[in-house]
This record gives C-alpha cells, structure tokens and sequence, in this order.
C-alpha cells in the first residue's frame, strides 16, 4: 500500500515568497511546490476533515503528495499496512531457510558488519537474534583505517577459523564478489546489503539487496537494518512453519523496531510508506527504554524528552558513529547488545568522548577543506573534490556534507596515506546520484574500490588518478553546475504573527517523524520586531527572542549556533528592524515548561 500519489495539477508561482529574492543567509524564497495549486486547495480542505487537522495542516499534507484516502494511513501508520512479504526480496527464500537451519543445529554464525550507525544496527539485530535462540555467534566490525570498508580476507577467515559454518556480510558485501569468493568451501555466506550492485555480484548462497539488478521488490530505498529486519521476519517464519517454537517463545521482533528506526533515520532513508511506519513504530518502542545500552547512551548524551528524529540523528547517532570514525569500531555494536549496566555505561560514555574528539577533529579539517572546495567553486567545477595528506579519514564524510551544504553541489574528499592511496566519501544533492557516479568511475578503471547510494558514496584511489576521477565526476555530475551557490528555501506557508498557537504546533506535529521526503513544513511569519533577545549556550552563539507582530501579539523564538555576526547584529540591533522569518513552530520544553517556539531557519529584513 503506497501512501503518496503524484499532484495532478500542481503549479508554483515563480514570484520570491514575501519578496524575498536573497534572505541574509543568502537564499530565495519560493513556495514548495504545489503550495499554490487548486488541487492543494481542494485535497487540503477534505484531508482537513478527514484527519481532523486545521485546513493549513491538511493543504501541507496535499502537498506532500497526500490524498483523503491515504491521509488517514499517514498519520497513523501502521507496520502491517506497509510491510511486504519479504520473499518478494531476491534471494531472501536461500537467506531465511540458512539462517533457520543455522538455529536448527546451533551452528556458530560469524557476522560481519560496516562501522556505521546502520551496520551496527543490522549487526545487533542479527546477533541478538541468532543468540537469543542458541547460535554462537562471533561478530567483527572493521577498523575504518587499518581495514578499510566492506568485508576482507584476513577477518574473513578470521571468523571461519573460529568456527563459523556460516558468515553474514551486513551493510556491505555486495561490491566484495572476490574476496568473498576466500570462503569457498569454508563457509556459506549471505549478505544483506542496500548499496549500488556493481555488474558482478559475490557468488554466494545468497545476496539480498534490492538494488541488485534481478532484485525487483521495489524497495531500494530500505537501508541495511530494515533489510535485515525483513530477513528476521523470513527466518522466523520459517522455523515456525517447521515447528521450532512448538515448545519455546517466539522472539519479539517488535522490540526490534528502535534498532531499525534508529538505522533508517541515520542513513538518511526517505521517510515515506514502510520507512515511515518503521520509524513511527520504532520511536515508541525507543521510548519504552528496555534497550540497555540505548537507554543508557540516552541518559549519557542528557535525552530527556521523548526520543523523536532529531535525537536519533543529532545525539545517538553521531555518538554511535564516533567509535567507527576515530576509535574502536566496534564500540557501537557492544553498546547496543549490552547485557550487562557496567559494560553499556562504559560504551556509552566511551562513545561521548570518542564523539567530543570527532568534533574537534572535523574543526581541525574543516577550514582548509572548504577553502580547496571554495576555490572550484569558483572555477565552476559541477562536483568539489578536496583531498590532502594531514586530514583524518575518519571525518571525510562529515566534512564532505559541510561542503555539500556550503556550495549546493556534491562533494567529495579523501585522505591520502603514506602509498599515495586516497580512501574518501562523497555526499550528493537532491536528484544526482552519486553512488551510481563512483561504481561507473570503478569501470571505468579509475578507482580501486567504490560503492554506495544516491546520497552517498564511498571511493578508493591511487593519487595518480585523482585529476581524471574529478573530470570523470565533473562530466557525469554536470547537471549540478546549475544550482546556486544557496538552495532556494521551499516554503510551505505564510503566517501571521497570530496564527502561531499551541493548537497549530500540536497538529503540525502529527506530520513527524520528520527527515528525507517528509521534511517538516517550513513556516514564513511576516512583519515582525524583535522584543526581546538574550544569548544562551555555552559559546553564547545561540539566541532566544521574543518576537511582536501585528497587534503587538508575541511570539516566542529560538536560533541556535549562530556563526555570522552580522545575523547576531541584526537580532540584536536597538532599533528593531521589521523581519521575516522562516522557520519551524514547535511545542518546546524549556527549564522544566512547555512552550509554543518558533525555531528560526532564516531571515530576511524589509
């Protein structure tokens, strides 16, 4: 069942949203697209009374593709509305029944993981599964620098030596057809992966991977944790259908949902039908806080408030990612299959460390990264790839997204060893796909190792042929010569000062989770001065105001992390200059009260 159906009549004014041609932060103003369409107008007012929302909520909901009868399974969406028959995936039949008859005879599986936020959730979910129900299990996680990304020999073999009938590559594997091919007659394997399938696949029991080519489930857009979801779901049912749980308890895959919501919203999976019900589901599980070692890494990173998309991808997921970017990779992985309080409150708070060097790390890097970037830019390269010898690799995909914010176009930089071998990321806009651009430069024999998605890549060369992959990029990515150095700011509606109530933050609100292709609806209030303002945050670069519009009616604002003083001088300035400003109403709890905010992405003066 598909929620979103395409606008029929969708139109756009090209008119700047309140005039706003060039707002302080550099961007225009234009009205998402079908803000201003009769079918907007039409579908908004019946999906209005159907979910029953204020008609502003259910014109942004029409919006978004939206429909009466699709609305309703929107809001409330539940997983058995969404969830496919997993034997649909392409080779998830040979996967399920391994993995049942590894469980059949208490087989010891090996399960290798990618050192992400999404292979540590997948390899979680397999671990727990297989021990829960009397598998030994060995895990590895690879060493980003030592090992490099995706499955190698010497771990490989490493797993088998210890016993494993049975290897599982989670979040990789797909590009790694010949070195898998070292297990042969040594162990099966399966993989379970999202990425870009190169023309040859690993010759394996099983590769179940939408996006390989005779994979046509349709559901591409799954990231590794939801897959290997799936993947439970057929194992179970398989050992079910032989009576295994005749005389034991079923495991609770349900309580597996926080793991595969948390994976979903870190890698940056579009928010829409099985991915939505995913995380709507598996936010409420999140909150339960039965997972130790989450609920532990939660108390650590000071999550009070009920888990939602921003916790999990601004203070979990950063944390679990640090471990796999400048320390031990496998510190996610014990985290989140904790057993034991001592163990998850010291991954836990090895993780918030780990996360505090990252950051001083990518601030290290990050100024001479953009000045490279800054310079094609200007020489109008279509994709910016920086690289240098002193940068650390465990942080080229975080600097890699700053340029691609920064310059509006995909970005790519690398980290060059003592051989001259450069390992980098890359991280793409919307529309252009970036994972497909590395896989085609791989063969075109310019990279040693590729793979990745739309949104984002990963890539491995010699310095010798960094010059030809940046023209082979700059040719296949051309069409991003076209954007503007800012994105134009989509708004969903404009605002008075008056309309910004608790009533409309609650209903906005049942839009969430917000991320990829369910952004939050983008607020514009007109005509505003700034009443009240003092600067909060340990940096004192954040700001909390009081906004009075027409009528003298206050609103209440925040805006966080403020890098331009000349933003701070407006806000600040004495003679209250008249604003409009774009942003996103909230309910927000504040020094122990709630309150209506309005949490500013831009502004502009008249």
């Amino acid at each position: 069942m598909s929620e979103t159906l395409p606008m029929d009549d969708a139109t756009t004014s090209d008119e700047a949203v309140l005039g706003v041609e060039c707002s302080l932060f550099g961007h225009r103003w234009v009205w998402r697209d079908g803000a201003d369409s009769p079918a907007t107008l039409r579908l908004g007012s019946a999906i209005a009374q159907i979910c029953d929302v204020p008609e502003i909520v259910g014109r942004i909901m029409a919006m978004r593709g939206l429909r009466p009868d699709t609305a309703q399974a929107f809001v409330e969406p539940r997983l058995r509305n969404f969830l496919p028959d997993p034997s649909t995936l392409h080779g998830m039949d040979n996967a399920a029944a391994r993995l049942a008859l590894a469980v059949e005879n208490g087989e010891t599986v090996g399960v290798f993981g990618d050192y992400d936020v999404d292979g540590a959730c997948s390899s979680a979910l397999l671990t727990t599964w297989l021990r829960d129900l009397g598998c030994t299990v060995h895990t590895h996680i690879p060493d980003r620098i030592r090992e490099g990304y995706g499955p190698n020999e010497t771990a490989l073999c490493g797993l088998a030596e210890r016993g494993a009938s049975l290897v599982t590559c989670l979040d990789c594997g797909t590009a790694a057809a010949t070195i898998l091919a070292c297990l042969k007659d040594r162990a099966d394997v399966i993989v379970i992966d999202h990425h870009k399938a190169e023309l040859m696949l690993p010759d394996v029991l099983a590769v179940v991977n939408p996006n390989q080519p005779d994979c046509a489930s349709g559901m591409g857009h799954l990231c590794a944790a939801a897959l290997t979801f799936l993947t439970l779901v057929a194992a179970t049912r398989a050992l079910r259908q032989k009576g295994w749980f005749n005389e034991r308890p079923e495991p609770d895959l349900m309580a597996c949902l926080d793991l595969v919501a948390l994976a979903t919203i870190c890698d940056v999976m579009p928010l829409r039908d099985l991915n939505r019900a995913f995380v709507h589901q598996g936010l409420r599980v999140m909150n339960k806080r039965a997972r130790l070692g989450l609920r532990t890494l939660m108390e650590v990173a000071s999550v009070g408030e009920t888990p939602n998309a921003f916790t999990c991808g601004f203070a979990l997921g950063p944390r679990i990612n640090a471990g796999g970017r400048i320390a031990e990779a496998h510190l996610g992985l014990r985290l989140l299959t904790a057993q034991e309080d001592l163990e998850a409150r010291q991954m836990a708070e090895r993780l918030n460390d780990v996360n505090r060097k990252r950051q001083d790390v990518e601030a290290d890097i990050l100024d001479a990264a953009m000045e490279q970037a800054r310079r094609q830019f200007d020489d109008g390269n279509p994709a910016l790839l920086v690289s240098s010898r002193d940068w650390h690799p465990g942080v080229v995909g975080i600097v890699a997204s700053r340029i691609k914010e920064e310059f509006n176009r995909p970005a790519f930089v690398a980290s060059e060893d003592e051989n001259g071998t450069l390992k980098g990321s890359g991280r793409s806009v919307p529309g252009l796909d970036v994972g497909s651009a590395v896989i085609a430069a791989k063969e075109h024999g310019l990279l040693i190792a590729s793979g990745g998605h739309m949104a984002a890549c990963g890539f491995t060369l010699t310095k010798d042929n960094l010059s030809a992959f940046h023209s082979f990029l700059n040719e296949r990515l051309a069409l991003a010569a076209e954007r503007p150095r800012k994105p134009e700011l989509p708004i969903d509606a404009v605002l008075p000062p008056s309309a910004c109530t608790p009533e409309l933050a609650t209903a906005l609100a049942i839009l969430a989770p917000f991320g990829q292709h369910n952004e939050e609806p983008l607020l514009a209030i007109e005509r505003v001065k700034v009443d009240r303002f003092f600067r909060i945050g340990a940096n004192k670069r954040s700001i909390r105001l009081t906004l009075s519009g027409e009528g003298n009616r206050k609103i209440g604002a925040i805006m966080f992390n403020i890098k331009d003083d000349a933003i701070l001088d407006v806000l600040e300035d004495l003679s209250r200059p008249t604003l409009h400003i774009a942003g996103w109403l909230r309910t927000d709890t504040w020094q122990g009260r709630e309150t209506t905010t309005f949490f500013i992405r831009d502004l502009a003066t008249l």
